[in-house]
């Protein structure tokens, strides 16, 4: 399995909206709200690399109120 954190900017007042539309995508375990720089913190989860970026791509990205995301493998030292 690969595991990653999506960090997500949104549009001002839709990162509650935009946490609980994505929560509800396959391969997407964790949609929280957060402040800092970023809106929305997502831990995704896929049998590969290109399954991940399929799910950012063509899933997560075309949520409507996503201005960003910046996507973060996560590795195993």
């Amino acid at each position: 399995m690969v595991h990653a954190y999506i960090l997500i900017q949104t549009e001002v007042g839709k990162a509650a909206a935009v946490a609980t539309e994505i929560s509800a995508i396959t391969g997407v375990t964790s949609s929280e709200d957060v402040t800092g720089p970023y809106d929305v913190i997502v831990h995704a989860a896929a049998e590969t690399v290109d399954q991940l970026g399929q799910l950012v791509v063509a899933k997560v990205q075309n949520v409507e109120g996503i201005t960003r995301t910046l996507t973060c493998p996560v590795v195993n030292l």
